[in-house]
């Protein structure tokens, strides 16, 4: 499983002291939004293994928001009750007799940026009052 913590947002809120709570509602939004991206790029990644077929499908994520002043994150990776979902730290990080297929890190790799820039121009509508 890889998680993605907003816990830097706390931060923010204290910087700002005051952030509407409709600043909170986009930056839920732009982690929904990444960690979506994040499980299909995931999910594209790991098509086509010959050995692990439904592993794609394990693939899930599942967004935390614990309310305003109190963060949002986001879980993404194979749940190990779905079929073939317990392969996933053998297919990501390998085994001693098999390499590794990396394609969680990637996907957050690729989408990171875009995340960041979510809770940016969250954080300046807020400021601006556009929330």
């Amino acid at each position: 499983m890889i998680d993605l913590d907003a816990s830097e947002l706390n931060q923010l809120r204290a910087h700002l002291e005051q952030v509407p709570a409709a600043a909170h509602r986009n930056m839920v939004k732009a982690t929904e939004f990444s960690a979506r991206g994040i499980k299909d790029t995931s999910r594209d990644f790991a098509s086509g293994l010959e050995h692990a077929p439904y592993y794609p499908d394990a693939i899930t994520y599942d967004v935390d928001d614990r309310g305003a002043g109190d963060g949002v994150s986001a879980e993404i990776g194979p749940e190990k009750e779905r079929r073939q979902g317990a392969l996933g730290n053998i297919l990501e990080y390998g085994t001693i007799n098999n390499p590794p297929y990396a394609h969680l890190g990637p996907a957050l790799d690729i989408w990171t940026p875009d995340w960041e820039r979510g809770l940016e121009i969250a954080a300046a509508d807020a400021l601006d009052g556009r929330t």
